[in-house]
This record gives structure tokens, C-alpha cells and sequence, in this order.
């Protein structure tokens, strides 16, 4: 098919298959993880500050404590809830192919989420470094947030360039 002098970027795999939109739009799953993502992300940045002045001053140590417990056990439920949701649009868990990047990375984030908890109740290391691990913890999910507002955005653009092709081809969902 001729290009008439356009040139279109290589195609690369859909996101979702019009099968998989249908289900993720009409999963309640979809609405649990549009709460709790902008949810954790708060109380990530709220928790980051208090680990901060903490850190910064020696003030604060329990309320600091207490904003990373609540920021890993948001964590710990986003991941249970974003798994159901896996299930329900991919049929699988973790790993679909769409998110696999996300779910490896998820996996670094749990650990060391996990390993601030474990330093915390076993008291194997001192205040200063469990707020180093935590500090970790954060970097990692800054990344890991990151990764997936990126991957939303493309999704959007997806469905965006659909909308818009689907009168051009005569398509219809």
C-alpha cells in the first residue's frame, strides 16, 4: 500500500486486545487501582518527607516508622488487587506480556519494601538504617511509578490513535 510520502513509525504490539479493553473497562478491578495508585503515591510522598526530616534532624522517628508501614501495606494491597486485575484482563496474575516490566520491577519494589519490615520488627539494624532501606525502597518505587504512568499514557495514546482511525478504516468496537 502506497505511503503517499507519510511515513509511519514501525508498528509495534497493541497494549490491549479489543478483547482485553473490553475487559479492563468493564472490570471493577480497573476503578480499585485508579483509587489506590494516586492513594499510595500520596502517602509515599507524605511518608518520603517524614523519612527525610528524619533523617535530616533525628525528630519524628515513630510517626516516620509508622508513614512506611502504611506506605508498604498500601504497597502490599495495590500488588494483591493489581495481580486480580492481571487475571481478570490478561489471564494471568503477574507477567503478562503487556506489563512484564512492570511486574519484574514491582517484584525489586516488594522486596526491599519487605526487607524495611523485616529490619524494623527484627531490629537488626538501627533506626538510621531502616530509613535507609525505606529511602531504597522509595527510589525503587519512584521508578516502578514511573514505569507505569508511561505505560498508562501509551495506552491512552493507543486508544486515541484507534478513535481516531477507526471512522478513517470503517472500524467499529
Amino acid at each position: 500500500m502506497p505511503s503517499h510520502g507519510r511515513h509511519l513509525p514501525p508498528r509495534r504490539a497493541a497494549l490491549y486486545t479489543p478483547e482485553q479493553r473490553r475487559r479492563r473497562d468493564a472490570s471493577p478491578w480497573t476503578v480499585v487501582q485508579g483509587v489506590l495508585a494516586p492513594l499510595q503515591f500520596a502517602v509515599f510522598l507524605v511518608s518520603l518527607w517524614l523519612v527525610l526530616r528524619y533523617l535530616g534532624t533525628g525528630e519524628g522517628l515513630a510517626v516516620a516508622t509508622v508513614s512506611v508501614v502504611a506506605k508498604t501495606a498500601l504497597l502490599y494491597l495495590i500488588m494483591v488487587t493489581g495481580s486480580v486485575w492481571e487475571k481478570r484482563v490478561f489471564g494471568r496474575y503477574l507477567f503478562a506480556p503487556a506489563f512484564f516490566w512492570e511486574d519484574v520491577f514491582s517484584m525489586l519494589v516488594l522486596a526491599l519494601h519487605t526487607a524495611y519490615l523485616v529490619a524494623l520488627v527484627s531490629g537488626g539494624v538501627g533506626p538510621r538504617a531502616q530509613m535507609g532501606i525505606a529511602l531504597a525502597a522509595y527510589l525503587a518505587y519512584a521508578i516502578n511509578a514511573t514505569q507505569f504512568v508511561l505505560k498508562l499514557r501509551a495506552a491512552r495514546r493507543e486508544e486515541a490513535a484507534l478513535a481516531e482511525a477507526g471512522p478513517v478504516l470503517g472500524l467499529a468496537e
